[in-house]
C-alpha cells in the first residue's frame, strides 16, 4: 500500500518513495538523558514508533530505525557536576573525573528511558541502533574539520562556530522554517545548545573547555582546542556514520525544526556535500488540560508520575495515538480514562472472537467492508490514526462478535492482530487461558514492597510499586498478601 506523508521540507503531503527500493532508513532525535523524559517528549517518540510501524506493516518495507541518545550537552554537564542536586545515590559515587561522572549520570537516565518507552509499548527490538553521542567524538571532529576546510567555520576563543553568513551565500539557510533575517548580524554567535529565537546566528560546532567540565582534545588548523561538541553537530555525525547519507526520513517535534534540524541540514551539506534526507516529519506539541505544559503551572508530568497516579501506560499510548500527529494533543486524565474504556471494548471483542458462537447470523458473504483495508488505508494517508480508529470501531459496532461465523471470526481475529502491530495495546490470548509467568525480578520487587509496608515504610513501598508498574506489572493488595498481574 502506497504511503502519503506530510513533508516539512516541501510543506505539503507527498507520496513516500524509499531511496533504496524496499528499505526505509529513519533517524529520530532521541532523549537528552539528564532527567526522566516528560510526556511531551514521549509524544515525539510515540510518533516515531507509529511511523516506523506503519512503514513495516502497511508499507511492507524493511526498516532501519535509529534513535540517538544525547549524553553530552549543556544540561547533562550541568547536572552531572560534582555536588549537583540532580545526582542520585543509585548513580554511584562521584569522582574527580568529569567524564566518569557524566557517564555514570547519563547511563542511569538512559536505563530509565528504555524502561519508560518499553512500558509505553515501544519495542526496543525495532531499533537498528541507539548511538550515544560520546561514542562518536572523533567522527564529530572529522566533520568539523571538513566544514572548516570548506570555509564555513571559524575559530574564536577556543571554540569553533558555523559561519551562517557565508553558508547563506552558498545555499539556503531556512529551509524548514522562515528565519528572521532582519535581526541577523554577521559574526553574532550562539554558544549555548538551546535557543528559541528565530533569527539566524553563528552556532557552535565545538565548545571550548570550561573549568570542571568534561572535555576531549582536538587539533584544528594547528591549534589545540580542548572541549566538546555542540549539540546540533552530534546528530549530523551519527546519521552519516550509521545510516549513510542520504537516508529517507528524519523525525522530531516541531520545536526541533529550528535551530536544531535547520543546523543539521547546513552542517551535513557544508561538511559531507549532501543534504541528510529528503523527508522531514514533525509532530505537534502536547498540552495538558488545554494549557502549555510547564513546571510553573504545576502540569508538568513524566510518564512515571502518571503511572504512579494510576494511569495504565497503554491507555496513555492509545490516547496519544488517537490524535493526529500534526495536531496539538491535549492530555487530560479524563480523556485518558475515556480511552481506557475504548481500549477495553476492543479487548473484549477480541476475547469474544475466541469463544464459541451459539447461533451465528453473519458470515463472510454478508460482510461489506474490509476491516484491514479500511484501517490501513487511513494510516497510509499521512498516518491518520483518528480516522483509522474510527473505522475500527465502526466495523466492530456493525458486526458484533457473538453473531459471527467461526470462519469470519478467524478472519477478523487475524486482521485485528495486524492492526495491533501498529497500535500495540491489545492482547490476543484467550480470556480464560492466559498464562502468567511473573519474572523473578518482579517477584523480588513485590516482596520488598510487602516488607516495606509491614515496616510502615510507605515511601519506599510507593517507589517499589512505581518501579513494578513501569516494568509492566501491577500489585493488587489483599488481606494476607498481594497478587501480581500484568498490565
Amino acid at each position: 500500500m502506497k504511503i502519503q506523508l506530510y513533508n516539512s521540507l516541501s510543506r505539503k503531503i507527498e507520496q513516500f518513495i524509499p531511496l533504496n527500493e524496499n528499505l526505509v532508513k529513519i533517524y529520530s532525535c532521541g532523549p537528552t538523558v539528564y532527567n526522566h523524559a516528560h510526556i511531551g517528549n514521549m509524544r515525539a517518540f510515540l510518533f516515531a514508533d507509529l511511523l516506523q510501524r506503519v512503514m513495516r506493516t502497511v508499507g511492507n518495507y524493511q526498516v532501519q530505525w535509529v534513535m540517538n541518545i544525547t549524553d553530552i550537552d549543556d544540561k547533562t554537564i550541568r547536572d552531572s557536576r560534582i555536588g549537583s542536586d540532580a545526582w542520585l545515590p543509585e548513580m554511584g559515587t562521584q569522582t574527580k573525573n568529569p567524564i566518569d561522572n557524566l557517564k555514570k549520570f547519563t547511563h542511569f537516565f538512559t536505563k530509565m528511558f528504555f524502561e519508560d518507552i518499553n512500558s509505553l509499548g515501544i519495542d526496543t527490538n525495532h531499533f537498528y541502533s541507539n548511538p550515544r553521542a560520546t561514542e562518536f567524538i572523533p567522527q564529530m571532529q572529522d566533520l568539523i574539520t571538513r566544514i572548516y576546510k570548506n570555509g564555513f567555520a571559524y575559530i574564536n576563543d577556543g571554540s569553533v562556530y558555523f559561519n551562517v553568513s557565508k553558508w547563506s551565500m552558498a545555499d539556503k539557510y531556512g529551509k524548514l522554517k522562515n528565519i528572521d533575517w532582519d535581526n541577523f548580524k554577521s559574526g553574532s554567535r550562539i554558544d549555548h545548545d538551546n535557543y528559541e529565537r528565530e533569527d539566524a546566528s553563528d552556532f557552535v560546532l565545538w565548545k571550548a573547555q570550561k573549568e570542571g567540565e568534561p572535555y576531549w582534545e582536538f587539533i584544528l588548523d594547528g591549534q589545540s582546542l580542548p572541549g566538546r561538541p555542540g549539540w546540533h553537530l552530534e546528530c549530523s555525525t551519527m546519521e552519516y556514520e550509521i545510516l549513510g547519507l542520504p537516508f529517507d526520513i528524519h523525525t522530531g517535534g516541531v520545536d526541533l525544526q529550528f535551530p536544531h534540524h535547520e543546523d543539521e541540514i547546513a552542517q551535513s551539506k557544508a561538511g559531507y556535500g549532501i543534504e541528510p534526507n529528503p523527508f522531514w516529519c514533525h509532530n505537534e506539541f502536547l498540552e495538558v488540560e488545554g494549557k502549555k505544559m510547564s513546571k510553573s503551572l504545576g502540569n508538568f508530568y513524566t510518564l512515571r508520575e502518571l503511572i504512579s497516579a494510576g494511569l495504565d501506560p497503554l491507555d496513555i499510548r492509545l490516547s496519544m495515538l488517537s490524535a493526529h500527529y500534526r495536531t496539538k494533543f491535549n492530555f487530560s486524565f479524563e480523556g485518558t480514562n475515556a480511552v481506557r474504556k475504548a481500549r477495553t471494548k476492543v479487548q473484549d471483542y477480541i476475547y469474544e472472537l475466541q469463544e464459541k458462537t451459539e447461533n451465528p447470523t453473519i458470515n463472510s458473504i454478508l460482510i461489506e467492508d474490509s476491516l484491514l483495508d479500511n484501517v490501513f488505508g487511513e494510516l497510509a494517508n499521512d498516518l491518520h490514526t483518528p480516522k483509522a480508529l474510527a473505522r475500527l470501531f465502526e466495523f466492530l459496532n456493525k458486526y458484533p462478535a457473538d453473531k459471527l461465523s467461526e470462519e469470519l471470526k478467524q478472519q477478523i481475529f487475524a486482521d485485528l492482530m495486524k492492526i495491533n502491530e501498529i497500535f500495540n495495546v491489545w492482547k490476543f490470548e484467550p480470556r480464560s487461558q492466559e498464562t502468567i509467568e511473573i519474572p523473578d525480578e518482579i517477584k523480588d520487587l513485590a516482596e520488598k514492597r510487602f516488607q516495606a509496608k509491614k515496616e510502615k515504610n510507605f515511601r519506599l513501598a510507593d517507589e517499589l510499586r512505581n518501579r513494578i508498574t513501569i516494568l509492566g506489572y501491577s500489585i493488587i493488595d489483599k488481606k494476607d498478601g498481594y497478587e501480581i498481574i500484568p498490565n
